[in-house]
């Protein structure tokens, strides 16, 4: 089965780790990052897609994260 996420957080560091954290667990980057200004809070908010084969079944309770 093909895992797939989106990572998203505010335009800081804290964006970078969380992506590199996921290639580091084997995750796959797909398509190119994503920037949109939060009015309501005034930043920048960043989005990343990730994907992973993994041996598993879908199931929504599935924990992509721990994948």
């Amino acid at each position: 089965m093909r895992a797939y996420r989106l990572l998203t957080e505010d335009d800081t560091a804290a964006f970078c780790h969380k992506v590199t954290r996921a290639l580091a667990q084997g995750w796959q980057l797909h398509g190119g990052p994503a920037y949109a200004f939060d009015a309501a809070r005034g930043v920048m908010r960043c989005a990343q897609a990730v994907v992973k084969d993994v041996d598993a079944t879908y199931s929504p309770d599935l924990k992509l994260g721990e994948m």
